[in-house]
């Protein structure tokens, strides 16, 4: 039990590590694929075939990290120009 343990530790903390250099779109794609990989593969189980719920649900996660990564994007482009043109009023 507690070599699984270490072992499950020893992923996660890894696998957590290897994203410290990502930029924040590589980060959402990637934590999107991996979030649709497992739910597919899950699926992929239930219906008998692991495989292709695998394949399905890692593209689908990529492509909806990506579209949340670019939705983060232009809300934060819409804060700065606000914050900019708020800066640019004079003061009373």
């Amino acid at each position: 039990m507690k070599k699984i343990f270490l072992v499950m530790f020893l992923v996660v903390g890894i696998g957590l590590s290897g994203c410290s250099g990502m930029s924040d779109t590589q980060q959402r794609t990637l934590s999107g694929g991996a979030i649709g990989a497992s739910a597919g593969a899950i699926a992929g189980a239930i219906a008998g075939n692991t495989g292709m719920g695998l394949a399905i649900g890692a593209a689908a996660g990529v492509a909806g990290g990506y579209i949340y990564d670019q939705h983060e994007k232009s809300k934060e482009q819409a804060y700065r120009q606000g914050y900019d043109a708020g800066q640019k009023t004079p003061q009373q």
